[in-house]
């Protein structure tokens, strides 16, 4: 039987609940109804000793304009869409763009900076928003919800639900920052495993331009290999970012639809000996390497260096609304749009 409770803590601002999950193994986990964010997830280490392994901002301000995108839902489209533009049913549909000319995690008005409706229970945290028609540029009503759940074996399990009344693209993920060692160095010495055999190659801009095999390149993590080494290889793709910020293929066999839940990721942090597993639903993995983390003010009183974190974020194809599988990604009337993604935190022995 698990031990989790759910605590009200106080607020991150002061129009903005904050809620923290307990499990019986010494992890908090704190979410804020602002952006249904991520802010700190507490766990220990090999010695016992319990550190936040969540990147965030120093003061609620942070969360209110998020820019960095810490712990947030992301939607209605997570990722890119080619300058915001798509076809649905035949008709053009152009959505908001904030990123060189393309639209980005939602665009400026996102989810990542509304405020939901939060309640809580031993069960766990839901959080409810309603998106008007027309939001961003999309059409049609959509109302979301999803629920956090932390159990005693360090798995956060996270369910998004939506429907819509009218035709409209949905592609929901999390965005929480990692970094395994607490914020004492940055990510590289972190061995990363993805169980992808393809990946996306992008332009300069982030979209898409081809699926290339991983084998032969610094993106290969089908064996664990530690993210530092892999950032300085000389890789067209890797110079074109500074870093990783590129979707695994890691259901290929889904074209591109939502598949059963399966472990798809793990990075393991020697010096602390954490370990992070990913499962999810979802055939698109993309694995950020906090390229643009430079300067952005942390919550420990000084700035983030680049690569302080990492984010491995669970969604459909970048711009697969302009790709041959546009069709998975539009929830109508009637249906339910369902993911779920899991991480889950623990000990290597």
């Amino acid at each position: 039987m698990t031990t989790k409770q759910t605590i009200a803590t106080p607020p991150l601002r002061a129009a903005d609940q904050l809620f923290t999950l307990r499990n019986g193994n010494d992890m908090r986990l704190t979410i804020s109804e602002r952006g249904a964010a991520l802010v700190s997830w507490w766990a220990p280490d090999r010695y016992g000793k319990v550190a936040d392994v969540l990147l965030g901002y120093r003061d609620p301000d942070g969360y209110a304009d998020n820019s960095a995108y810490f712990g947030a839902v992301i939607g209605r489209w997570a990722n890119r869409i080619a300058q915001g533009r798509f076809m649905l049913d035949g008709a053009p549909v152009q959505a908001a763009v904030n990123d060189r000319g393309n639209h980005l995690h939602g665009g400026d008005a996102g989810f990542h900076r509304a405020r939901w409706k939060l309640s809580a229970s031993d069960a766990g945290v839901s959080l409810r928003l309603s998106s008007p028609d027309g939001d961003g540029g999309f059409p049609g009503k959509l109302d979301v919800q999803v629920h956090y759940r932390l159990d005693d074996e360090g798995r956060l399990t996270i369910d998004f639900e939506a429907v819509a009344d009218a035709p409209t693209p949905v592609n929901l993920t999390a965005h929480p920052y990692f970094n395994l060692n607490g914020g004492s160095a940055d990510v590289g010495d972190h061995m990363l495993q993805i169980d992808a055999d393809f990946y996306m190659e992008t332009d300069p801009r982030g979209i898409p331009i081809g699926v290339a095999a991983v084998a032969g390149t610094p993106f290969d993590f089908r064996q664990p290999a530690a993210i530092g080494p892999r950032l300085g290889w000389p890789d067209a793709q890797i110079r074109l970012v500074g870093g990783f910020d590129h979707c695994y293929c890691v259901k290929p066999h889904a074209m591109g639809r939502t598949g059963p839940l399966r472990e798809v990721a793990r990075v393991y942090d020697p010096g602390s000996g954490r370990r992070l597993q990913v499962s999810t639903t979802e055939p698109g993995l993309q694995f950020y390497s906090g390229n643009s983390l430079d300067g952005v003010q942390g919550r420990a009183g000084r700035p983030y260096a680049r690569h302080d974190g990492f984010c491995l974020e669970a969604h459909a194809y970048p711009d697969q609304l302009n790709g041959q599988c546009a069709s998975a990604v539009i929830l109508r009337p009637g249906q339910v749009y369902r993911q779920t993604t899991v991480y889950r935190l623990s000990l290597q022995a």
